[in-house]
């Protein structure tokens, strides 16, 4: 196989585990890992090298080699259940001390610890204002109004439901969220009075998306960074339009590649998020029998890589508080695991300037 030669688009998207070259991605998933355990277990790289090998590589990647994003066989297919291996991925990354999140991704009595993507396209010079640009961001695209009925779908530490909460007095939101954390952090908020979280029009379920059931049916529906832990969209749109009422909608917000195929890193997978899919931002074009796509629009990859500069900028400012926190492993093994996981997805979105991994937007309605 000449490896130089890009696959066509028709390839990608008929790809089979017999026609995908897997002995040159057992290879650069080898290497990878190669080099970023050496890194994790003690090989320091300054961040200007890292980030000026990595950006050029991932950038050849995309434009000649993008095969090599499918790390294994189960990245073309939809798994068996919806979501994936989810108590592992609350142990590995949700469930990890909340204190690194609420110093990483910062916090104010309006906008709680979130972990996606800010909007610095309208003018933002804060992470709290890019952040809160994206919720109303959300909103606007939603087309959330007062008195809906809201369920926010892998809510997190309840961001996005306080936001909404604030700007419309008569809207209830149900949340739904596996971490056990995230949602102690959730339940404490619920008792302060100046939480819209107490307000008493906020439900918590401690529940994992694979086996909940929902007698209420809702206005709208959003997920915001849960899709990249969904392996079967097929299922999934199916037992979301049983929570929606005649009229309503879904507005869903992920990581996407620009490719004709999904993808993800080998590194990540093992380290961060198990059994993560950055799908294609062509994947809920494709015919299904429940929900159906009315709107969408991508958002260059430009505002997550920012995102993340703030982010790693914060974890290292704040190592004195960090470094007596329990992750279940050594502190400068961790810090080094997770500096290389900012580092490596900075250059994943800054890769030919942003325009192939960004942020795929969605309003979805019912067949």
């Amino acid at each position: 196989m000449n490896l130089r030669l890009p696959l066509s688009q028709d390839y990608l998207n008929s790809a089979t585990t017999s026609n995908i070259p897997h002995s040159a991605i057992a290879l650069s998933n080898k290497l990878q890992m190669a080099v970023s355990e050496a890194y994790i277990n003690g090989l320091e790289i300054p961040d200007f090298l890292v980030l000026n090998t990595l950006k050029p590589l991932i950038s050849l990647i995309y434009q000649h080699f993008s095969f090599l994003l499918v790390i294994d066989d189960w990245i073309l297919q939809e798994s068996e259940v919806l979501a994936e291996n989810s108590k592992e991925l609350m142990r590995v990354q949700y469930n990890l001390p909340t204190e690194l999140f609420r110093l990483m991704l910062t916090e104010n009595k309006l906008i709680y610890p979130k972990y996606t993507v800010a909007l610095w396209e309208k003018e933002a010079t804060t992470l709290i204002e890019a952040q809160q640009a994206m919720l109303d961001d959300v909103i606007q695209k939603a087309g959330i109004t007062d008195g809906d009925e809201i369920l926010d779908l892998g809510c997190g530490w309840g961001s996005a439901s306080n936001y909404i909460l604030s700007k419309f007095p008569n809207v209830r939101v149900t949340a739904l969220n596996l971490s056990q954390t995230q949602c102690d952090y959730m339940r404490q908020k619920m008792q302060e009075p100046d939480s819209y979280l107490s307000s008493g029009r906020f439900t918590l379920i401690e529940e994992d998306f694979n086996t909940v059931q929902l007698a209420n049916q809702f206005d709208r529906i959003i997920a915001i960074g849960l899709f990249e832990h969904i392996g079967n969209l097929t299922q999934a749109w199916q037992k979301i339009a049983k929570f929606l009422k005649k009229e309503g909608k879904v507005f869903y917000h992920i990581i996407s590649f620009k490719l004709p195929h999904n993808g993800t890193s080998p590194f990540i997978d093992k380290y961060i998020f198990p059994r993560m899919r950055v799908w294609r931002y062509e994947e809920p074009f494709a015919p299904k029998r429940d929900l159906k796509v009315i709107n969408h629009w991508y958002l260059n990859g430009y505002n997550y890589a920012k995102t993340l500069r703030f982010w790693l900028k914060n974890f290292d400012d704040h190592q004195t508080q960090l470094q007596n926190l329990d992750y279940g492993m050594e502190y400068q093994k961790f810090r080094r695991m997770w500096r290389l996981y900012l580092l490596w997805c900075i250059a994943y979105f800054e890769a030919n300037e942003g325009k192939v991994l960004g942020n795929a937007q969605y309003l979805m309605e019912p067949v």
